[in-house]
């Protein structure tokens, strides 16, 4: 079994002159997941090399067990450091896809048309699909074979409009993911702000938040296993 993840490489936080990138517990907890159990992954991002880190990702409060292993991961480091180019992979070289969120996303892989193509193969092709927290806002462009949303009729979470006014930046994004996935016809629904919150609808796995991105990865991988 082969993985792809898809992290962003946008760093910059809107014009707030401050910087933002993937949240490294929605890259690191789904990775041990799926490395654990066996699953080879690749790492992609559209600009290849090393994709920016949020900063604020890494301060104390948002540490977790998968954060710290990660922090003495060199050869994972590494791997990070040296992501292939979104543009040059080929969706039929793998068996499902992730994408871990921070607001990154946001910016550049809703708008990529190499990450809109990749998604829509792998959808049209019946592979699971993986994204959590601010990643599900990268599905606004996707469309189905018939030119519908892609998420349109289905059941979707994503990083609600609560959390982004807790993080203060409701003003700063260029889209509330919760609103967007709405408007598209998405049967949206959300837990609790910050815990574990995963939704699965066909081959299409969501989850709310940071707190989310493990149990989204276990749902991937029971998908994979089937």
């Amino acid at each position: 079994m082969k993985v792809l993840i898809v992290l962003t490489s946008h760093s910059e936080l809107g014009n707030t002159g401050e910087k933002t990138g993937f949240w490294i517990e929605e890259f690191a907890a789904p990775y041990y997941v799926l490395a654990d159990a066996g699953v080879e992954t690749d790492l992609a991002s559209p600009k290849g090399g090393q994709p920016p880190i949020d900063p604020k990702s890494e301060q104390p409060d948002f540490q977790t067990d998968a954060t710290h292993r990660f922090d003495k991961d060199e050869e994972l480091k590494n791997k990070l450091a040296h992501t292939h180019k979104l543009s040059e992979l080929n969706a039929a070289d793998y068996d499902a896809v992730f994408y871990p969120g921070g607001h990154g996303p946001l910016w550049d892989l809703a708008n990529d048309a190499d990450s809109i193509k990749l998604i829509e193969t792998f959808y049209n092709d019946k592979k699971p699909l993986a994204l959590v927290c601010h990643a599900p806002g990268v599905l606004i462009k996707t469309k189905k074979a018939d030119g519908t949303p892609l998420v349109e009729g289905k059941e979707v979470t994503g990083f609600s409009n609560t959390e982004e006014e807790a993080v203060k930046l409701t003003d700063v994004v260029p889209f509330l993911v919760e609103d967007e996935l709405k408007k598209l016809g998405g049967k949206y629904s959300k837990g609790a702000d910050w815990g574990s919150y995963v939704l699965k609808d066909g081959l299409l796995i969501t989850g709310q938040n940071p707190g989310s991105s493990a149990e989204a990865a276990r749902e991937l991988l029971k998908m994979l296993k089937g």
